[in-house]
């Protein structure tokens, strides 16, 4: 009996193990896409930071644009990780390294250039306790984001399906102190308006390490078919960004800043309302 026409069991595991080997480069290569995404946002993070040392009014702007640019890179390395099936450990601590620099140094810088330092220029013998302040509530806006970015690596998302994060997500507080700087441009002239821009710091500092529960948008199907008024409000949405991008990303980020704290309040009066005896 011949047997030309059977192929050794050898052959066939060194085929196996061809194919593979060609899978597993063909996966890492797909790695590169969110990889891109995530050196983009670090890129725009740096870019922020050198601009606000620059202290132009337009230069700040730009800076307060280029976080803005840093949350859209942000937002797609995750959902192409997701989408491809290339989520790993390595580019989990990466991406939280980049959010460092582009939603913790790069605002705090922002903040205390745009809100402290062009104001103490004018006399900086009476406005040097003011100047200490601006740079230590910076430290601690920056302290604050890598305790949240910390905690979200070890504990991840809210319980209940990942709808909600625990705590202000970073680049929600990097784009409220953006929004905030490209909206009004100018810098800071009055020193009531700078400690009241000061308490808005350590108040986002504050939201992103606490228990707040923040929506994720993470539970939205994107690639399923949605209702026609959906895509109607989202291409208003990004009419709106694009043609009034000043009152919208601050009313978008306003109220999403917001909103963490409006849903605390509702379950705490639920949960008392629910307790009291009939």
């Amino acid at each position: 009996m011949e047997f030309n026409d059977i192929d050794p069991i050898g052959h066939e595991e060194e085929s196996g193990r061809l194919f593979r080997n060609q899978r597993r480069r063909h996966r890492r290569g797909v790695y590169i896409l969110p990889g891109a995404c995530t050196v983009a946002n670090l890129l725009c993070g740096y870019y922020a930071i050198l601009a606000t040392l620059e202290g132009t009014p337009a230069d700040m702007d730009n800076a307060a644009r280029a976080i803005g640019l840093a949350i859209l890179f942000d937002s797609l390395d995750g959902r192409l990780a997701r989408a491809m099936g290339t989520n790993s450990e390595f580019g989990k601590q990466f991406d939280s390294l980049a959010d460092i620099v582009s939603f913790g140094m790069a605002p705090a810088f922002l903040a205390y250039v745009w809100g402290v330092r062009a104001l103490a220029a004018g006399d900086a013998p009476q406005m040097l306790h003011l100047v200490q302040l601006g740079w230590l509530i910076g430290f601690f806006f920056v302290a604050c984001c890598a305790w949240r970015l910390a905690r979200f690596n070890i504990q991840g998302m809210a319980p209940g399906g990942g709808r909600f994060f625990v705590g202000m997500p970073t680049p929600a507080g990097a784009g409220m102190i953006a929004a905030v700087v490209h909206f009004v441009v100018n810098p800071i002239q009055d020193v009531k308006v700078s400690l009241l821009w000061l308490v808005l710091v350590i108040a986002l500092g504050v939201l992103m390490s606490s228990t707040l529960r923040y929506y994720s948008f993470k539970d939205i199907q994107w690639t399923k078919r949605q209702p026609s008024l959906a895509v109607v409000l989202i291409a208003l949405l990004v009419g709106g960004v694009v043609y009034l991008s000043r009152p919208m990303l601050l009313v978008i980020a306003g109220g999403y800043t917001l909103h963490g704290v409006v849903l605390q309040v509702v379950r705490t009066v639920r949960h008392r309302t629910a307790s009291r005896p009939a």
